[in-house]
């Protein structure tokens, strides 16, 4: 982690790391907010992005093109970085992702190509990597990109040492194992708990039967969290070994979550919000067993807010 730290330090914000007594007075905890919505593509995934691309090109220095599938928020931090580096770009992405995000997209450069769904937009991008001038980056299960995620953990940590909390948003797991890897090396037994939007089940539905699974998925204001992941992502087992819990949140959760970071000053994507809304509403459906929602009153608690749409 540190290795990436250093490598993607010039392109990307080191984002503020802040107290909110409105969230720490409505729980009893201490609560800290990452606001990666701070970075200047809008999200955390700048690091992993930018990561990925810079050790592609020290790997691969002909590199020309990659491609990706994303539901929009790694497409356009890719987009970024690959035009830093001079590589072409093409992002496979669902039809329903933001106007905002499209357009962005196109902004630094990329191609973009439009699937009925994220899984199909995966697929496509799988298939345009048998081409052998064009390297495939996953939005998360990939090892530069979960050690540039896990970046955000490392400056969180060196702000606030005592946290003993993480509260993650949970997509296809590449923040969350990041930070999983830093807590466990880093922390003496921190409660490491990921958040999904239950609209997406993905992670629930994967460690109840012990492996990747496909899962319906329905439409959610945490678009950027939905989608199955690939059935032999390197996420699942960090996150089976690493994470404590996992708790799925309802719509009205993570509607009521947006708000209350809104009237905080913070602009939140569905997405970058699961956090909050499992603070102030808990779990459902618990994916381990592992009881109910914990009680994190007096915790020193750090949540990552992901992301942004505009």
């Amino acid at each position: 982690m540190e290795a990436a730290a250093a490598r993607i330090a010039s392109h990307i914000v080191r984002t503020p790391f802040v107290s909110s007594p409105q969230l720490s007075e409505r729980t009893g905890a201490e609560v800290w907010l990452k606001l990666e919505t701070m970075q200047p593509t809008g999200s955390f995934k700048i690091r992993g992005a930018t990561n990925a691309i810079a050790r592609l090109r020290e790997l691969r220095p002909d590199v020309s093109s990659v491609t990706t599938a994303s539901a929009g928020n790694h497409g356009i931090a890719l987009a970024r970085a690959a035009a830093t580096f001079g590589i072409a770009v093409r992002v496979h992405l669902p039809a329903t992702a933001p106007a905002v995000k499209k357009d962005a997209l196109r902004q630094f450069g990329a191609t973009v190509i439009e699937a009925p769904s994220y899984d199909e937009a995966e697929a496509h991008a799988h298939a345009e990597a048998r081409n052998p001038e064009i390297t495939f980056v996953s939005a998360y299960s990939d090892s530069d990109v979960i050690a540039g995620a896990g970046t955000a953990t490392l400056e969180m940590l060196a702000e606030r040492p005592a946290i003993d909390t993480l509260i993650v948003p949970l997509g296809g797991g590449g923040l969350i194992s990041g930070a999983a890897i830093v807590a466990r090396a880093r922390l003496n037994d921190a409660l490491v708990i990921g958040v999904e939007a239950a609209a997406s089940p993905v992670f629930t539905g994967a460690l109840a039967a012990g492996r990747p699974v496909t899962v319906p998925v329905s439409k959610t204001l945490a678009d950027g969290l939905a989608g199955n992941m690939e059935p032999d992502s390197q996420t699942f087992d960090i996150v089976r070994d690493m994470v404590d819990r996992v708790f799925q949140v309802q719509e009205p959760a993570i509607a009521e979550a947006m708000r209350e970071l809104e009237a905080q000053g913070v602009v939140a994507e569905g997405a970058g919000a699961v956090g909050v809304a499992a603070l102030l509403n808990g779990g459902v459906a618990l994916a381990n067993g592992r009881g109910d929602f914990p009680d994190l009153r007096d915790r020193r608690v750090a949540i990552i807010v992901s992301g942004r749409n505009r």
